[in-house]
Parts: C-alpha cells; structure tokens; sequence
C-alpha cells in the first residue's frame, strides 16, 4: 500500500507531467500566415486575401487577377475599384478573370487587376476611414510583397470610377484611368442626395467635375450608357477634358452594361502599360 508521502508525491509528479504535456484532442489549426519578408510570386490567376488596413480601420478584400498561363512575377498592376454597394469580389463575378486572360491571348500586354473593398465614394468624408490613404500609403507594399508592380493605372465603376478619378488627380504619373458609368454629381444638392460627404467643402475637394484641370486626357478613357442617370455628368466630364477615348453607347447603370464595355477598358489599359 502506498503511504500518504507517496501518494502526495506521486501526485505532483502526474501534475507536472500534465502541465507539460500537449492537450488531448486534434492538433491546432495552422497560426495565421504573415506578410511575407520577401517578394512571393502569386501561383494562382484568382487570390483573394483579407487584409487589415489601418487607413480605414478595417479588414478588406485583396482580389489578384493575372491572365491566366502568364507568369504573375513583375507584372504591372490596375486597381480595379467597386461601385456602391458591391465588393471587391464583384470584378470576380462580373468576369474579369475570363477577360482578361482573353485579352492577353488576343495580343493585350499583360498585366494584373488589384481589386479591394473600398466605400463613401474612395474618399475620406470626415471620418477614421480613408480608402485614398489606403490605395496610395498600404496598397503598394501589399502588391511588392507578392512580387508585383506598384499600381501604374485604375478603373473604376459607378462609385469607384468617381474614386478612380480622385486617385488619378493624386497620381498625375498614371499611365492609364478608366471610369464605366462614373458617379459624378454636377452640384451639392445633387451630392448631398447621397448622404456621403460630410459638407459641402468635403464634396468640392473631392469631386472630380471640379478639378478637371488635374485630369490629363492622354490616359483618361471614360465609359458611360445612353440610359445611365449619370450621364448627363460624365458627358460633363468628357467635354471638360477631352479624354483619349470616350464611349456613349446604349445601356444603363447595371450589370449587363459593364459586362458589355469590360473588355474595350481591360484593352484600353493594357495597351496603355506595355
């Protein structure tokens, strides 16, 4: 029979042994993967990755297209900005992947489309959350840590060519800006509807109708349906700054109609990167 003193040691020892010794049950899940220290080549045509981003105080959508059989490494890079109400992975299920990869097999340069989740019309309304500083001040290390380019060009629909053509005012270098069915407001009262910005003042900084001056025409290509309620704006826009191309064809602010002009814009951009 054991006595009390070994009982109590024997115990101890059991304690110690359960303390160091790993949990029953399955095995951990694999730790959360970091940014890579150095560049990694994407492997795939689609990545879609959640990313933090302190700019707006949130996780986002990263989305990656590269054409499909041509190595992603070195590509040069088009952010691709989202409408309101939509995401990033919007470009996944308007067909951009299939786009693209068509374009590069019909003789388009390649290059990558970054799409990420954006709001409040890719600008800074006054709160902690401001898409611009992301897409100037996080984005570009998120593309070199994948082995890509920094952003030389930007499209955007709806909302997000309104973004695009903000971006494009902060980056007169851009080789290339897109906008199909741009969200353009031809007064306050007209942008105040929207319940976005937070005054007057924030929207007249932000609004592209009133700085076409910053807009260089060479790169500008604009897209926009004869039924589109903005169309009366992006024609304002076309004659105010006479873009390389402009494009008024039937349509309205939908699906359909984006589906439509996508692959003149993804062919616009990518003759404009090579």
């Amino acid at each position: 029979m054991l006595s009390r003193r070994g009982l109590l040691a024997g115990s101890a020892l059991a304690l110690l042994a359960g303390c160091s010794s790993p949990p029953a049950g399955p095995p951990p899940g694999p730790p959360a993967v970091p940014e890579p220290a150095h560049p990694s080549a994407l492997r795939d045509p689609v990545t879609v990755q959640r990313m933090h981003s302190a700019a707006r105080g949130t996780d986002v959508d990263l989305v990656l297209i590269t054409p499909e059989g041509v190595p992603a490494s070195g590509l040069p890079v088009c952010l691709a900005l989202h409408g309101r109400g939509a995401q990033a992975r919007t470009f996944l299920s308007l067909g951009v992947p299939a786009l693209l990869t068509a374009a590069v097999r019909a003789g388009t340069p390649p290059f990558a489309i970054a799409a990420i989740d954006g709001d409040h019309y890719w600008v800074n309304v006054g709160s902690d959350d401001d898409p611009q500083r992301m897409l100037t001040d996080e984005v570009p290390g998120w593309l070199a840590s994948r082995d890509l380019r920094p952003a030389s060009a930007v499209f955007g629909i709806s909302m997000g060519g309104f973004g695009a053509l903000r971006f494009a005012r902060a980056h007169p270098d851009l080789k290339a800006v897109a906008t199909a069915s741009a969200a353009l407001f031809v007064s306050w009262p007209d942008a105040r509807s929207r319940k976005v910005f937070a005054d007057e003042a924030n929207w007249r900084d932000s609004e592209p109708l009133l700085h076409p001056a910053e807009l260089h025409p060479g790169a500008l290509g604009v897209w926009c349906g004869e039924s589109d309620p903005f169309l009366g704006a992006d024609r304002r826009l076309v004659k105010a700054v006479s873009p390389a191309v402009s494009r008024f064809s039937p349509g309205g602010h939908d699906d359909e109609y984006w589906r439509g002009v996508l692959p003149e814009i993804v062919k616009f951009v990518g003759e404009r990167l090579s």
